[in-house]
């Protein structure tokens, strides 16, 4: 296992850092196992599938063993609504300690002015972002037209204008077909609904951001608030073309980088294609290619700073501190110079994996990555998403369907596969593993065969599963998951 994998995050810890963590967790089970035996073996079951499958999901990566048992800790026992040193709650000096130290790593790592660290999850941390943005554009402007300084002062007539106003508001997001998330103004989300929405798409031909069509369109619209990022768009962002277009109709640019920021931190995106120099705020979770705990971050400019600083009690309930004090851990990971190694790998061998279904004939939404995505169009296979989904789970490798632009099937059958390296590559995997990779997802989908009847049902011919499941545990043995923990 590299120096870079979850079980030695640094060089120097080595066989005894593996060692500790074993003793550790077999100590934790043991007590666990004492009040719900259930639990215990629900636990280590989670472990050995893990360990026995090709973990492919964009989304998902393995965290560290230090950054797991953080979250295990009696901060979890602790309520600490309110801000670092003005809290609700009394004692909670311990907590503005751990809060303190996770939003100085984040500022260093991402180079930003401000963060916060309290959002529970990506969509908590863009719902921040968007009432932060919206209380500074909106709400201290309006006060003022109404000649008060405390929304407590207004009176209901007044309350009734402020809402409307706030609530009239425009977002123009990327489209949820073309790459986009669900949070970016998707209609039945909740930011489809806060907001007057328009999404952006990508060209047609070759499914990549035209930039000059976004402007066109802003220019059209006005939105107050221009979002970037994706959560399913296999190529990188020009977020300095983004910020323009922000300038010239006015609108606050908001960068979700959840998807990317183990790339932004590791140095992979620079210069223009780092969101956070060019935008205003800035919203990420920890986990994905981070490599943290499920939570979220937002990042902003002081303009927006103290609105954000309210997203407790504004959005947020009491913060998570035990999951603060593991953001911190997992950011601190980050700024050590093994990580930077680790993203330019995830981007390489997602480069491999393309190049591999290329090669094979497979068809990947605009030709190729040059980021941790890969999409593969399963039409040319005669497959749905979801049956390729379910046909690739039967041998062993985990992945999640996918839209495509323009899809015919829809977003819950899809035609498409998202693929990820984040993963895999913690695990020690390199470009020759993902090529095999690629070619044994190409034999699984030429191997199933689609159920006329339904959208979901299909057969893989005899023998398939049982061929790609060997050949991924030979991948898989080479490369083990957290060696040294045995449960």
């Amino acid at each position: 296992m590299t120096a870079e994998s979850v079980t030695t995050p640094s060089p120097a810890l080595g066989a005894e850092y593996a060692e500790t963590a074993s003793a550790a967790y077999a100590a934790a089970l043991k007590v666990i196992e004492s009040v719900e035996p259930r639990i215990a073996d629900a636990t280590r079951q989670e472990l050995a599938d893990q360990r026995d499958s090709l973990k492919l999901i964009a989304s998902e990566n393995y965290a560290s063993p230090a950054v797991l048992l953080t979250m295990g800790t009696w901060f979890s026992d602790k309520y600490a609504e309110g801000t670092i040193g003005h809290r609700f709650y009394a004692a909670c000096q311990n907590v503005d300690t751990v809060e303190a130290l996770a939003a100085e790593h984040a500022r260093e790592l991402f180079g930003a002015p401000y963060a916060y660290a309290q959002p529970h999850s990506g969509i908590d941390a863009n719902l921040v972002a968007y009432w932060a943005i919206l209380n500074t554009r909106i709400e201290a402007p309006g006060l003022a037209e109404l000649g008060v300084k405390n929304v407590n002062d207004l009176s209901e007539a007044d309350w009734e204008q402020l809402r409307t106003k706030m609530g009239n508001q425009r977002l123009m997001g990327m489209s949820l077909d073309t790459g986009g998330h669900l949070t970016h103004g998707f209609r039945p989300n909740i930011s489809g609904k806060m907001f007057h929405q328009r999404s952006y798409g990508t060209d047609p031909e070759t499914g990549l951001l035209d930039y000059a069509k976004i402007a066109e369109a802003a220019r059209e619209f006005k939105p107050l608030i221009l979002v970037a990022g994706y959560s399913a768009y296999p190529r990188r962002v020009n977020f300095a073309k983004m910020r323009e277009i922000a300038d010239e109709v006015g609108a606050t640019f908001m960068v979700d980088m959840a998807h990317f920021a183990g790339l932004v931190a590791g140095k992979v995106f620079t210069g223009d294609e780092d969101p956070v120099p060019h935008a205003h705020v800035t919203t990420t979770t920890t986990h994905k290619s981070l490599r943290g705990p499920r939570g979220g971050l937002v990042l902003a400019t002081e303009e927006y700073s103290g609105a954000v600083d309210k997203g407790c009690p504004m959005v947020l309930g009491g913060p998570l501190s035990h999951v603060m004090a593991a953001k911190a851990v997992a950011l601190a990971e980050a700024r050590q110079p093994s990580f930077r190694e680790y993203a330019q790998r995830i981007a390489d061998n997602a480069k491999a994996l393309a190049d591999g279904f290329l090669s094979r004939g497979a068809r990947l939404v605009t030709g190729g990555t040059d980021n941790h995505i890969v999409l593969l169009d399963v039409t040319s296979f005669g497959l749905t998403g979801r049956q390729a989904e379910s046909a690739l789970l039967d041998a062993g490798v985990v992945t999640n369907r996918n839209s495509i632009p323009a899809d015919p099937n829809g977003a819950w059958y899809t035609s498409g596969i998202r693929f990820g390296t984040p993963a895999l590559t913690t695990r020690g995997f390199g470009a020759d593993d993902f090529d095999r990779v690629a070619e044994l997802v190409v034999e699984v989908l030429k191997n199933t065969q689609p159920d006329g009847t339904s959208k979901a049902k299909y057969t893989v011919a005899d023998g398939t599963a049982e061929r790609v499941h060997a050949a991924s545990a030979e991948l898989l043995s080479a490369n083990p998951l957290y060696p040294g923990l045995m449960l």
